[in-house]
This record gives C-alpha cells, structure tokens and sequence, in this order.
C-alpha cells in the first residue's frame, strides 16, 4: 500500500523585522512630503506615518494620472488625426 501525502502549498516566507525596517527607510527616501523635511528629523517619522505618507501620494499619483489622461483625451479629440501633433502624440504614448 503506497502512501500519499497531500501536498499543501508551502507558506509564504516570513518577512524578518528587519526586512520591514529596510522597507520603510527606502519608502521614506521616496517619499516627497517626508524626504524634503530637515534630514535630522527623516528618521524620526514614524512607520506607520511612513505607509499613511505612501498611501497618500500613491492616491496623489492615481489622480494624477487620470487627471493627465482626462487632458490627452480632450485634446486628441480637438485636434485633427491626421495632423502632425497627432502623430507626435501617438509616437509619444506608444
């Protein structure tokens, strides 16, 4: 008689406190609300402030971007398909 094993996926590995803490220091460095504060008082941001920060601007940059696509639909719409500055446009988003 053969015995089976059931194969269950293995667990994800288990981020080290370390791990997060090299995580939030290079979030800090990216983020602009915390990066241009004082370089003294950089490390003593909170993590938690840190992802509220990165949560904030990734929302910023989501607006930011349908914004932009808002602006590059009425202006495709405006200008002639066969014109230069459309074709300029199409190279640049291609």
């Amino acid at each position: 008689m053969s015995s089976r094993r059931s194969r269950q996926p293995a667990a994800p590995p288990r981020i080290t406190d370390d791990q997060i803490i090299e995580l939030v220091s290079k979030l800090r460095q990216l983020l602009p609300e915390i990066r241009h504060r004082r370089s003294d008082k950089l490390w003593q941001v909170s993590a938690s402030k840190v992802l509220q920060e990165t949560c904030n601007y990734v929302r910023s940059l989501h607006r930011e971007v349908d914004d932009l696509s808002e602006r590059l639909s009425q202006l495709l719409a405006t200008i002639d398909a066969d014109s230069p500055e459309a074709a300029i446009i199409r190279s640049l988003i291609m």
